[in-house]
């Protein structure tokens, strides 16, 4: 491999309690097609486009022992170091929908100063999800 050579950003990959019902939320929610759900029930991947969203228990031998135990937030004033953001070219029906299959409100969308019209939603896990329009920078007049 050449030394200037970029890695393509493969998989997003999503610490969960329930990888089957995270699968199934996901898709209904935010209207991805399911990939693959291991028999296990140990990993599972949305049809995402060029980056997959995959999901795999919270815990489990082979990875906690390696790298560690990943750690959920304590309470809803705690959130993981990351969230999951999607577009959508309807941000109000998108977060309309989400709701309606489950996710937890956490602010409705509104048009934001850097040019995006954001929503966020909760998961039963703990994960943010922002909902939103593509950016498009702010007019200067």
């Amino acid at each position: 491999m050449a030394s200037d050579q970029k890695p393509a950003f493969a998989y997003t990959v999503v610490y969960v309690k329930d990888v089957a019902k995270s699968v199934d939320f996901y898709a209904k929610a935010f209207g991805y097609n399911v990939r693959r759900l291991d028999e296990s029930h140990r990993w599972g991947e949305l049809e995402s486009g060029q980056t997959t969203i995959a999901f795999t228990p919270l815990h489990q031998h082979e990875t906690d022992d390696l790298t560690g135990v990943v750690q959920g937030p304590r309470s809803s004033r705690e959130r993981p170091q990351m969230e999951v953001c999607f577009c959508y070219t309807d941000v109000d029906a998108a977060y309309k929908r989400a709701v309606e299959k489950g996710a937890v409100p956490v602010s409705e969308p509104e048009n934001k100063e850097w040019g995006q019209k954001v929503g966020y939603v909760r998961y039963i896990d703990g994960i943010v999800v922002r909902m939103g329009s593509h950016a498009h920078p702010p007019k200067h007049e």
